[in-house]
């Protein structure tokens, strides 16, 4: 047979095989009959019965055979099943990565949880109910904010790149009231031309997801002027540049990333110190943002938020949803004309928080206030773990697991999130058997819960730091599953 007739087989092979493909009527009604289409509705249906349809057809006109109608009526009902369950799924994170962006970064304490579920219907959001009027939404929160933090006045908003827009916009239309009788009369708010905001070379950051301070504060309305160099930047560098237009001095923490060696920054006090004598706004984009000494945890010396409003600045900006353990937001706190200036900003209206949010801040700060941090918000909880509990609970994972080649072995977990660059944190896993890890890891993320597990010099590692408590039977059960 030449190559000619061969085709033509083919063809007729699979158009053949394509006229067993059954009805999508046949479909619906095999959804129906399982319940599927009162529960979802008939367009979800009708959208998943094209879809399997779709890649029957493709896959027979390739070559393969018709599965019979019952195994087709079976990938349907399955892919409803699985859509179901909605896009957004809990997930066991076994990776050891603390705040990890790509799993919701902070998981949220049970009070936390608690006070966001009752906030869901009405509340007194801004509704005064001893008086009867209308009230500050944000007053919720901001003063266990202020208390925790030694700032004068606060405001949430929903991240922290939301936090240092707001403060560029607000303050580089203005200028502190302190410039009257500045010794260092350079800021003049008649000044033609756009504001300008100092920020040093080696401090012009990119976060994840693309966000680029430059970028930031083109969209505040000022011009950069970059000062020093990428890695050494002096007060004097910060004194030279200023002039009648500029308005903001910016200090950006680097949080995702370190510059060793040969190195100097202006300190935060230095330039408190300077904007309060040149009559202009200073303002720390902390990023993170800590209310604990990070050092008795071996996280090296990471700045405080109440070190850091401490120093001066007229704002500090940091987020909610990373070392604050608490849901996603962006904090403005520091000295009250600042704040209170970002709170009548117009912008302020399309980056304010909702109602769930704010309960759940205010019900996270509680727990700093309370002295019970370490003990409720899983992030702290899990960055507290000792050496002696992690080597316990990954050696009942593999005397429970009984499975040849798993072993417990040393490794470092993360703290993540774009937190404590380079900083590790010395943890016990649980190695399993080598041998095809990336195949394994995705039967793992393939079981109910899915399980995110690390794959390290060719095996897969499940770290318990961040297996939060009541996870270990579904860690259990998945392996098992994964490793048959």
């Amino acid at each position: 047979m030449n190559g000619y007739h061969r085709r033509v087989t083919a063809l007729k092979d699979a158009a053949a095989e394509a006229r067993k493909i059954p009805r999508a009527d046949r479909l619906l009604a095999a959804a129906d009959r399982a319940g599927w289409t009162a529960r979802l509705g008939h367009a979800p249906i009708m959208e998943a019965v094209r879809a399997t349809l779709e890649e029957l057809r493709s896959a027979v006109l390739a070559g393969s055979p018709c599965p019979p109608a019952e195994e087709v009526e079976a990938r349907l009902l399955g892919r409803l099943a699985a859509g179901a369950r909605g896009t957004l799924r809990p997930v066991v994170n076994a990776t050891g990565v603390v705040i990890h962006t790509n799993l919701g970064r902070a998981p949220l304490s049970r009070g936390t949880v608690v006070a966001m579920q009752e906030a869901s219907g009405y509340l007194n959001l801004e509704f005064d109910l001893a008086s009867g009027e209308r009230s500050d939404r944000y007053g919720h929160a901001t003063a266990a904010l202020c208390r925790l933090t030694g700032a004068e006045a606060a405001v949430v908003v929903n991240n922290c790149a939301a936090a240092v827009l707001l403060a560029l916009s607000a303050l580089s239309e203005r200028l502190p009231a302190r410039r009257a009788g500045a010794p260092l009369p350079v800021a003049d708010e008649g000044a033609a031309g756009r504001p300008q905001v100092l920020v040093s070379r080696g401090q012009l950051v990119e976060i994840g997801g693309g966000f680029r301070v430059p970028d930031v504060l083109r969209r505040s309305g000022a011009d950069l002027v970059e000062v020093g160099t990428t890695n050494r930047t002096y007060l004097a560098d910060f004194e030279e540049a200023l002039s009648p237009r500029s308005r903001i001095l910016l200090s950006v923490h680097r949080s995702n990333f370190r510059i060793e060696g040969f190195v100097h920054d202006a300190t935060l006090p230095e330039l408190a110190d300077l904007g309060r004598r040149a009559g202009v706004w200073v303002v720390d984009d902390l990023g993170s943002g800590t209310l604990f000494q990070t050092g008795p945890f071996g996280l090296g010396d990471e700045p405080t938020v109440g070190e850091r409003v401490a120093a001066g600045p007229d704002v500090v900006c940091f987020s909610g949803d990373k070392l604050l353990g608490g849901p996603q937001c962006g904090v403005l706190v520091g000295r009250r004309e600042a704040v209170e200036a970002c709170r009548r900003h117009p912008l302020l209206r399309a980056l304010r928080v909702d109602k769930v949010t704010l309960a759940g801040l205010a019900a996270t700060l509680s727990h700093y206030e309370r002295g019970e941090a370490l003990r409720e918000i899983p992030v702290w909880r899990a960055i507290a773990w000792t050496q002696e509990e992690l080597l316990a609970r990954a050696s009942s994972w593999r005397d429970a697991l009984g499975l040849p080649g798993a072993e417990v072995v040393e490794a470092r977990s993360a703290v993540g999130g774009g937190t404590l660059p380079g900083v590790t944190l010395p943890t016990f896993a649980l190695a399993l058997p080598p041998g095809d890890p990336d195949g394994t890891a995705a039967r793992l993320r393939a079981s109910d819960p899915p399980v995110v597990a690390r794959i390290e010099g060719g095996r897969v590692l499940l770290d318990p730091r961040t297996v939060l408590p009541g996870e270990d039977e579904a860690v259990l059960a998945a392996v098992r599953a994964a490793t048959r």
